[in-house]
């Protein structure tokens, strides 16, 4: 039996948020971000925190509210320093991790990253205006080598520009988790062609989506009608969620309490939720 078949038992855990929330826990929160004090921040950081988010920090909120498992996302403001990341799933086995890296990174310093707990590499080219080749050799060579290892990519972009890097990632081999509802432009919504291409890629079976940040959707969209068509063509076996703590420049608007209550409107349904914990659960900790 898997860890994930031992672990299954943890769902449907009643929880009370500091506000009053009270519904069935999510047991895995699969996106979010720690950082302490002192870090280094990239040259091209699109954002600089006003705190830090400490891993301390995120556990006792995972606690507060009932969640059993998080998983780190790397933070692109501090580019391929992934030491506290590291540190902290070293530390605390409930927790995963995604880094960035170098395409030429060292193979040998990859299977490392491995036996510590990490799970993925992330893209983050949403502030990037000219992204890299992903059909280069160099990339090429990078995302074998992270299907070697059983690991993801897990890619964040706006979604018109989310099929330049599709069909290249796939062709590599590795599982593709793809960030915030694929982010599809507002005015074609569900039916741009980036949004296609995220589901036509989710049923090829080697893509998952996060249902991730609603508070970031632009205007014109709605979490509650990304998720309905989601879950209508992805289905539960290839959705997960995430918080997004702690919520970056909207660390003064936003709360896990507010974030739990968006993903309970727009999954009403307990079951619904119990399976896409299952999914995340099966595909970062089994």
């Amino acid at each position: 039996m898997t860890r994930a078949a031992r672990l299954v038992g943890a769902t449907g855990q009643q929880t009370a948020g500091p506000a009053g929330l009270v519904q069935t826990a999510p047991l895995v929160d699969t996106h979010a971000h720690v950082f302490g004090e002192q870090m280094p921040v990239s040259d091209t950081a699109w954002h600089h925190p006003p705190a830090p988010a400490p891993v301390e920090a995120y556990l006792d909120v995972l606690d507060r509210f009932g969640v059993h498992f998080g998983v780190i996302a790397a933070a692109s403001i501090f580019g391929d320093y992934n030491d506290y990341a590291i540190e902290a799933i070293r530390a605390h086995r409930r927790l995963k991790a995604t880094v960035i890296v170098s395409p030429d990174i060292d193979p040998y310093a990859l299977k490392e990253m491995d036996r510590d707990g990490v799970v993925g590499i992330r893209l983050q080219f949403r502030n990037v205006d000219t992204p890299p080749d992903l059909g280069s050799f160099a990339y090429q060579r990078l995302f074998r080598r992270i299907a070697d290892l059983g690991w993801h990519v897990h890619l964040h972009d706006e979604g018109a520009r989310l099929p330049n890097f599709i069909e290249k990632i796939e062709d590599a081999g590795p599982r593709l988790v793809i960030d915030h509802f694929g982010r599809p432009c507002p005015d074609a919504g569900t039916e741009s062609p980036g949004f296609r291409a995220v589901l036509a890629a989710v049923q090829r079976g080697r893509t998952w989506v996060k249902l991730s940040a609603a508070f970031r959707i632009r205007e014109g969209l709605t979490s509650a009608t990304l998720t309905e068509k989601l879950l209508s063509e992805a289905g539960t076996g290839r959705l997960l969620w995430g918080s997004d703590w702690p919520f970056a420049s909207f660390e003064d608007r936003m709360s896990y309490d507010t974030v739990l209550r968006t993903y309970f409107d727009d999954v009403p349904d307990p079951r619904t939720r119990d399976e896409i914990d299952r999914t995340a659960l099966k595909f970062y900790f089994s």
